[in-house]
C-alpha cells in the first residue's frame, strides 16, 4: 500500500535554495503529528491575513479557528527533523456564510477553498527552513525541539537556544478515522499566495474537549504573537495520527500583490533535535 501511495507522483525536480538541495517532492514515510486546536478573536486573525480573500473559519461561537500541531519526521526523503506549525484554517475565494464556518472545519480540504494559512513554521534543520522558505515562501525559523513519545500522550518541548517557546502535550485519546484527505496550505513568497495540496494517508483519532491536553507558553516572539490574537486558554479539539505519510509537492501561484507575510525569522545555528519513547 505505501508503494502505490509514494507512486502517485511521478515526476522528480531537483531545488536549490541556501544551505539545501533537495528533491522534489518530499516524501514523508513516517512520522509523530500531533496537535490541537484553539478558538481565537476572529477580527484579530482577520487583520493578520495576508490577502482579503482569505477569510478565517468562523465557529458558532463567533471565534475563528487556530491550531498548533507538531511533526517528528522520522523518515522522510531530506532525513529526520523536527517541525511545529501555527496554523490558521480559512477558506480562499468566496466567504463562508456566519455560523456555517464549521461545515468548512469538518469537510477540510473537501470544502471549497479550505487552506491552513501557515503563520509560524519552526523547524530543527537550517536544510529544512531554507527549502521551506525558498520553494513555498513557509515561515520557518531554527528551534531546538525535544519529543516526548509514551503510551498516555505525546508531546513537544521547544526552545529557541534558552528562550522556552512552547510546550505541547496531547493525550492518546479519541475516536479513530481513516484520513486520506490532503492537507492545504497557504503561504506568500514574493507577495505571491501560493496554495500547496499535500497528498496524506493515515489514521488520525480526534478527541472533543481534552481537558488532559494543552501548551504551555513561553515569551518569545513567536509565542507571543499568538497569544495577541486572544487565543483560548483550554483547546477545543485534539488530534493525533498512529500511523501516517505524506508528499510534499510543489505549490502554485493562485493570487500576486499580495501583503508580506515572513514571520520570524530567527538566526542561522545548530538546533537540537531529540526524542524518546516509553
Amino acid at each position: 500500500m505505501a508503494d502505490q501511495f509514494f507512486s502517485q507522483i511521478l515526476s522528480k525536480t531537483i531545488r536549490t535554495y541556501g544551505q539545501a538541495t533537495f528533491e522534489l517532492p518530499i516524501y514523508y514515510l513516517r512520522d509523530d503529528f500531533f496537535g490541537l486546536f484553539f478558538t481565537a478573536n476572529a477580527d484579530k486573525i482577520s487583520a493578520i491575513l495576508p490577502s482579503p480573500n482569505l477569510h478565517p473559519i468562523i465557529l458558532p461561537n463567533g471565534k475563528a479557528m487556530i491550531a498548533i500541531a507538531a511533526y517528528n519526521y522520522m523518515e522522510t526523503s531530506i532525513g529526520s527533523y523536527g517541525e511545529v506549525v501555527a496554523g490558521i484554517p480559512c477558506v480562499y475565494g468566496k466567504k463562508p456564510f456566519p455560523y456555517t464556518g464549521v461545515i468548512a472545519a469538518l469537510l477540510e480540504s473537501k470544502y471549497p477553498g479550505f487552506g491552513i494559512l501557515v503563520h509560524h513554521l519552526p523547524v530543527t534543520k537550517i536544510e529544512a527552513r531554507d527549502a521551506g522558505r525558498g520553494e513555498w515562501g513557509y515561515t520557518k525559523f531554527i528551534a531546538d525541539m525535544a519529543f516526548h513519545i509514551t503510551p498516555e500522550y505525546l508531546e513537544c518541548c521547544m526552545h529557541e537556544e534558552t528562550n522556552h517557546i512552547l510546550t505541547l502535550r496531547v493525550q492518546r485519546k479519541g475516536i479513530y478515522v481513516e484520513d486520506t484527505k490532503p492537507i492545504t496550505t497557504y503561504s506568500v513568497k514574493n507577495h505571491q499566495l501560493i496554495k500547496t495540496i499535500i497528498p496524506q494517508k493515515g489514521t488520525k483519532r480526534f478527541c472533543l474537549k481534552p481537558n488532559d491536553s494543552f501548551i504551555t507558553w513561553g515569551n518569545h516572539p513567536m509565542a507571543e504573537s499568538i497569544k495577541q490574537l486572544d487565543i483560548s486558554e483550554y483547546p477545543f479539539m485534539s488530534i493525533y495520527y498512529p500511523e501516517r505519510a505524506a508528499i510534499l509537492p510543489s505549490g502554485e501561484i493562485i493570487e500576486t500583490n499580495v501583503q508580506k507575510f515572513d514571520g520570524y525569522m530567527g538566526k542561522d545555528r545548530i538546533a537540537t533535535h531529540t526524542f524518546s519513547y516509553m
